[in-house]
């Protein structure tokens, strides 16, 4: 029982980080953007506008709630809710290495987060009952069934080549080299498959402005919006997160693997503020023409070498 709460506990330290990383993010992405576009970014509220998020945050949960008259009433609310829930319940899976939850099948677990994610996009666009949202959420639909695919098998790359599911082993296996240097084109696919996950520029297609006005999320304000908002920004983390736990192999308490956490939500940023949206059939001949056979080559090239090496170790 004590373990159990301290678990809870830990858990709750973890989500409270997540949600203050996520504000930071925000900022930072302002910021980068900004400078991108040769601007300044919020520079106001607080220190060099530090305090910005937090500002944001207290507009949009103190504004009025308005709600579609032809909506699913109950639907329509819960889904933002779900979605950041399962946004942050991903989170277990890291291998913290001090007594949270450090799943032995992390790997599966992920997936399965992974998969259920799409549900609350598609409840939101179909709860609003709304012709731009409904097209928006049909698209992250397709789109995220076709990009799990290929990140599936990525995954499963990597699993024949660890020999197991937990992600612990990835620290292990990257100790005297990073798996990036020789599954580059991999993690090539893999970050441009998390862009499309996270529904990021330039595969944005759910939240398409120029044809959907805001996509899925058209008919929310105030606190549904800054729950779909906070929950993007922990997918963003978490994907960066697991990029650098997969590539770029470092131990949950060395300070490298934040930088490099950091690192890599820097790139999500500066993917957005350089690429235009692009064209919905080239965003599918992309994940069924490109990514799922180079996904499938790798995976069929690393059970050679697994099963190479354990003949040579049989003999």
């Amino acid at each position: 029982m004590v373990m159990f709460a301290v678990m809870v506990v830990n858990y709750l330290v973890v989500i409270i980080c997540v949600l203050v990383g996520v504000a930071f993010v925000t900022l930072l992405e302002r910021k980068i953007l900004g400078y991108i576009q040769i601007r300044k970014g919020p520079n106001k509220v607080g220190f060099l506008g530090i305090l910005q998020p937090f500002s944001d945050a207290i507009k949009l949960f103190t504004k009025e709630q308005t709600t579609p008259t032809l909506s699913n009433f109950f639907v329509y609310y819960m889904s933002p809710v779900f979605s950041l829930f399962i946004s942050l319940l991903v989170w277990a899976v890291s291998p913290y290495e001090v007594g949270l939850m450090n799943f032995e099948l992390g790997v599966l677990f992920f997936l399965c987060c992974l998969s259920l994610g799409v549900y609350s996009t598609m409840s939101a666009g179909w709860a609003s009952n709304s012709k731009y949202s409904m097209l928006g959420s049909l698209r992250a639909v397709a789109q995220t069934i076709s990009y799990e695919v290929s990140l599936a098998l990525i995954l499963l790359s990597f699993l024949f080549l660890t020999g197991g599911f937990s992600f612990e082993l990835f620290n292990l296996y990257q100790e005297k080299m990073w798996f990036l240097w020789f599954t580059l084109p991999l993690s090539l696919i893999w970050f441009a498959s998390c862009l499309a996950e996270t529904n990021r520029t330039p595969f944005d297609f759910a939240e398409g402005e120029s044809e959907l006005v805001s996509g899925f999320n058209t008919e929310y304000s105030s606190g549904g919006f800054a729950l779909i908002f906070m929950a993007e920004y922990a997918s963003i983390l978490f994907m960066s997160l697991l990029f650098s736990l997969l590539f770029l192999g470092a131990g949950f308490f060395s300070v490298s693997l934040y930088v490099k956490v950091v690192s890599m939500a820097f790139v999500f940023i500066w993917v957005r503020g350089t690429l235009p949206r692009l064209r919905y059939d080239k965003l599918m001949h992309l994940a069924w023409k490109s990514f799922l056979p180079v996904s499938l080559n790798y995976l069929i090239f690393f059970m050679g070498v697994k099963m190479v090496c354990f003949c040579s170790f049989i003999n």
